[in-house]
């Protein structure tokens, strides 16, 4: 399958944004909790596809949780611990880019945690989805596929593009070595982690416009039909002649555009 036309792309992005749009409508009116956590290989695709539905979206009710490495006070708590603070309450869409999988992920492969706590977490993850979703919450798990060819090509764009190479950190590159290995503890995390209450979706992202909108499309699938939003709001006219905004000297930033 060739790739996906610029004009084509944005055109299935715009009716899946504006279904996007219709959901969070659902989420706040219904006061839902629901959270969507993307995973994958480093240049996987995670940060485009979360930026393409948090784009139209109202970021009072929709947030990003991307989070660095633990510090020496956060390592010390029990493990789910900084995740927890950052689920979302009533009315609110949590996108998480990376999350508490990194245990079964980067912390194994690279040597981040001990072969102990990663067989702990595989034991207790199954256990915390379970205790959340129990509690009202809706939990989604997307694994974004790329092949190696495909992964390595993104890492050279990165690498020459000045725009880009801020993307690529010190794991990242150490980690291109560790292919496999992460094909390996993917596997094991998918098999032990996928539960009823908690599956795991895989994504073919070797394409990441195909990617994103099949991600996108089949995200709007799993949650319960919506109504659209209701008809455009009629406005009274206003008494008198528009207003000009009038700033006083000296406040008004140049204007070289």
């Amino acid at each position: 399958m060739g790739s996906i036309k610029r004009k084509e792309y944005e055109k299935a992005l715009e009716d899946l944004q504006a279904e996007l749009i219709a959901l969070q409508h659902w989420i706040t009116a219904n006061n839902q909790r629901v959270v969507v956590i993307f995973e994958g290989r480093d240049a996987a695709g995670k940060g485009g596809v979360i930026k393409a539905i948090e784009g139209p979206l109202n970021n009072r009710y929709v947030r990003t949780v991307a989070l660095p490495k633990p510090n020496e006070h956060e390592s010390s708590q029990w493990y789910f611990q900084r995740y927890v603070s950052h689920l979302p309450c009533a009315g609110e869409l949590v996108l998480f880019d990376r999350s508490w999988y990194n245990r079964a992920g980067v912390e194994p492969v690279m040597g981040f945690c001990t072969p102990e706590q990663h067989r702990q977490f595989l034991q207790d993850c199954p256990v915390f989805e379970r205790l959340i979703t129990n509690d009202g919450l809706i939990l989604l798990k997307y694994w974004l596929s790329v092949d190696q060819e495909q992964q390595e090509e993104r890492f050279d764009e990165r690498a020459e593009d000045p725009a880009k190479r801020w993307k690529l950190s010190p794991i990242d590159i150490k980690a291109r070595e560790r292919y496999a290995d992460y094909g390996d503890a993917r596997d094991v995390m998918l098999k032990v982690t996928h539960t009823d209450h908690a599956p795991w979706f895989v994504v073919n992202f070797n394409d990441q416009k195909r990617g994103r909108l099949n991600l996108i499309d089949h995200l709007l699938k799993q949650l319960p039909k919506r109504e659209p939003p209701g008809p455009a709001l009629d406005l009274p006219k206003l008494s008198g002649k528009p207003l000009e905004e009038k700033i006083p000297d000296g406040f008004l930033v140049p204007e070289p555009y």
